[in-house]
């Protein structure tokens, strides 16, 4: 049975920390959510697309860049 939360590492594009993300395997393949960084705790834009391999990429952005 796949797993239906995985873990993936992002970095703050604010202030680099690097920390971990739960992505729901169960919500689609193309996701978009806001986050706090866990150090400089300003919203974190994450986008998150699963491929059909299985493979997740995601992207952080500051909250209202293009």
């Amino acid at each position: 049975m796949p797993n239906l939360e995985d873990d993936h590492e992002i970095g703050c594009p604010y202030c680099g920390t690097a920390f971990s993300v739960r992505v729901d395997n169960t919500a689609g393949s193309h996701q978009s959510f806001v986050i706090d960084c866990e150090n400089c705790c300003r919203p974190i834009e994450v986008e998150a697309v699963t491929e059909s391999d299985g493979y997740v990429s995601l992207i952080a952005k500051r909250e209202g860049e293009g």
